[in-house]
C-alpha cells in the first residue's frame, strides 16, 4: 500500500510524497541498534492504557491494511508539479496521489498547517491517518464528532519493545534537486532550524506509535513535546549527500515517553560507523487524555538488545537523579543559607565589571561588552499554517525560529559566521495558540574563552506570548544555543569579547545557566 502527499501551492511548485510500504524482511536503520527480525508479541498488563495507532496509511473508505514493519523507512521525495503526475515511482504502480486541496477526504481538524518542511508534512500525513482511523473518520465519525466523543477510555496497557516504534526517514539529497534546495543554507550545509522541525515531528510520530493498542474502540491520546534534552552536533551536515534520521523510544515513565534520535550521514572517507553520526537528540513527550486533558498512562517498554538496555538504564538513572534533586531542594535550611551566601558572592563578582561600565565607562575593559548591547528581537503573529495536528503552534516551528534568531545574534556578536554546536535542555512551559502575538528576545548570555582554539558563545532566546488586549506577557519557552567560530578565523586574529551583566537580574540568569552547565564550583 502506498500513500503519497501532494502540495498544490503554485509558488513552491513541488510535489511531496510519502511512501509507507509493508516489508517482509527487516530493514536496518543506521543510528540505532537493529531489532530482531522475528515478529514481536505484545503482552497486556492490567493497568489503564493509551490508544493504539500504526503508521500505515490506506485509501480512505477501505479496510485499513495490516501495520507495516516498524523499522521500514519513511521516504520523502520531492518533484516538480506535472513531472510524473500521479504515479511512476518505484513499486507505486501509478497510484493516485492524495491532493492536499481535497481536504474533504478527512476532517479538517486532522490537517496540520501548510508551512512545514516536506519531511514534517510526510510524518504528519502518517500520523493523521492514525488519528483518522482511531477516531472513526473513515466510517463517518470524524474528529470531534459524536462517534469520536463516544469512544471509551483505554482500560489496559501493552508491553512494547523499542523496535515497534523505531522509525527511519531518508533524505535523498544526492538525487533530489528540489528537496536539496529546500534544505540548503547559504554555505551549502543543511539548515539546522529546518532539521529541528523534522526531529520534533519524527519524535512525535514515534511517541504515537508507542501509544498503540490496535483497539479502535478506545479514544486516542494526545502526545505533546514536554522537553528537549541536550542536542549535540558532532560534525557539519552536508546537503550534497543522503541523510538519514532514525529514532525509537528509550524509556517511559507513567505518562512520559523518552525518545532518542540520531542523524547519520555517510562519510565517504571513513568506514567507522561512529563517524557517520552527525547529531544526537533526546525528546520527552507526555501523553494526555484527548477528552479530559489530564495526563494518561502509556504503554510499558521492554528493551531487547544490549544497546536498548543500556539506553533504558541511562535514562532511568537520570530520571531518578532528577527526582532526588527535587526532594533535596525541598529541605535543608542550612544548606540553603550557605548557597544563598555563595550566590551573593558570585553575583557581586559578576556585577563588578558592569558597574565600571555604568560609573566609569572610559575605564571599562575594551575586551568586554554589556549583555544588553548584544540583544536582538523579532516578533510575529502565529498563523494557522504553523499549527500542528492538535491545533497548537508546532514546537518544531518554535525551535526553528529561535535557532534562526540565535544564529543571527551570534553572527552579529562574533563578526563572522558562527558554527552551531548544541541546543541545551529546553522546557515547553506553555502552549502557543494560533493568533498569539509571539516575541522572541535573544542575547549573548556569556562566553567561554578558556580554550583559545574553540571559544564558546552561549546565546539565550526567550519566547514570550504577548496579549496586548490583556496587557499581559508570559514566557512560553527558553532556549539556550551554543556556537563557536571556525578555526581559520581565529588564526586571522579574530577575538571574542567577554560579556558582563549590568543588572542583578542579568547576573542571576548567567549564574543559573552556568550552574546548569556545571561551570560553577
Amino acid at each position: 500500500m502506498t500513500t503519497r502527499l501532494t502540495a498544490t501551492s503554485l509558488r513552491s511548485r513541488t510535489l511531496l510524497r510519502l511512501r509507507l510500504r509493508p516489508v517482509t524482511s527487516r530493514i536496518p536503520n543506521p543510528g540505532l541498534e537493529p531489532s530482531a527480525g522475528a515478529p514481536l508479541s505484545q503482552s497486556r498488563v492490567s493497568r489503564p492504557a493509551s490508544f493504539s495507532t500504526t503508521a500505515s496509511g490506506g485509501d480512505r473508505g477501505q479496510e485499513p491494511p495490516p501495520p507495516p514493519a516498524m523499522d521500514s523507512p519513511i521516504k520523502v521525495v520531492s518533484h516538480l508539479r506535472g513531472a510524473g503526475g500521479g504515479g511512476g515511482g518505484e513499486g507505486e504502480g501509478g497510484a493516485a496521489a492524495i491532493d492536499a486541496g481535497k481536504s474533504a477526504r478527512r476532517p479538517l481538524s486532522l490537517w496540520p498547517g501548510m508551512y512545514h518542511s516536506p519531511v514534517t508534512n510526510a510524518l504528519w500525513e502518517a500520523r493523521s491517518s492514525i488519528f483518522e482511523r482511531m477516531m472513526g473518520a473513515g466510517n463517518g465519525g470524524g474528529a470531534g464528532g459524536e462517534e469520536g466523543d463516544e469512544q471509551r477510555a483505554p482500560t489496559e496497557l501493552l508491553v512494547k519493545t523499542p523496535a515497534q516504534s523505531r522509525t527511519c526517514i531518508v533524505y535523498k539529497f544526492a538525487t533530489d534537486d528540489i528537496l536539496r534546495e529546500q534544505y540548503r543554507d547559504p554555505w551549502n550545509e543543511v539548515r539546522i532550524g529546518k532539521l529541528l522541525e523534522d526531529l520534533d515531528a519524527l519524535a512525535g510520530t514515534i511517541a504515537v506509535k508507542h501509544c498503540s493498542d490496535e483497539d479502535s474502540t478506545t479514544r486516542p491520546l494526545l502526545v505533546v513535546t514536554a522537553s528537549v534534552d541536550k542536542m549535540e552536533l558532532k560534525k557539519p551536515i552536508r546537503v550534497d549527500t543522503d541523510l538519514k534520521i532514525a529514532g525509537a523510544v528509550t524509556y517511559v515513565g507513567r505518562s512520559s515517553i523518552d525518545i532518542q534520535i540520531e542523524v547519520t550521514q555517510v562519510d565517504k572517507d571513513s568506514d567507522d560507523r561512529s563517524d557517520q553520526i552527525a547529531l544526537t537528540a533526546n525528546f520527552t513527550f507526555v501523553a494526555r487524555d484527548s477528552k479530559t486533558g489530564k495526563s494518561a498512562p502509556v504503554n510499558r517498554l521492554s528493551p531487547e538488545t544490549e544497546r536498548e538496555k543500556q539506553l533504558f538504564g541511562e535514562r532511568e538513572a537520570r530520571d531518578k537523579m532528577r527526582k532526588r534533586k527535587r526532594e533535596e531542594q525541598k529541605g535543608g535550611l542550612e544548606n540553603g543559607i550557605h548557597k544563598l551566601r555563595a550566590e551573593a558572592e558570585r553575583l557581586d563578582a559578576l556585577l563588578a565589571e558592569g558597574r565600571v561600565f555604568a560609573d566609569l565607562p572610559a575605564l571599562a575593559d575594551r575586551d568586554s561588552i554589556l549583555l544588553k548591547d548584544t540583544r536582538l528581537e523579532n516578533s510575529l503573529v502565529c498563523q494557522p499554517q504553523q499549527r500542528n495536528l492538535h491545533g497548537r503552534i508546532f514546537g518544531g516551528f518554535l525551535m526553528h525560529r529561535a535557532f534562526e534568531l540565535a544564529f543571527s545574534t551570534a553572527y552579529a556578536f562574533v563578526g563572522q559566521r558562527p558554527c552551531f554546536l548544541e541546543v541545551d535542555h529546553v522546557d515547553f512551559l506553555k502552549p502557543v495558540d494560533v493568533g498569539d502575538f509571539l516575541r522572541f528576545k535573544s542575547c549573548v548570555l556569556y562566553t567561554q574563552l578558556d580554550n583559545p582554539e574553540q571559544p564558546l558563545v552561549n546565546v539565550e532566546v526567550v519566547a514570550h506570548v504577548t496579549r496586548p488586549e490583556l496587557r499581559r506577557s508570559e514566557v512560553s519557552n527558553t532556549f539556550h544555543f551554543t556556537f563557536t567560530v571556525c578555526s581559520d578565523t581565529l588564526k586571522n586574529g579574530l577575538k571574542i569579547r567577554n560579556v558582563v551583566p549590568s543588572t542583578e537580574e542579568e547576573a542571576r540568569r548567567i549564574l543559573e545557566r552556568m550552574e546548569a552547565e556545571g561551570l560553577c564550583n
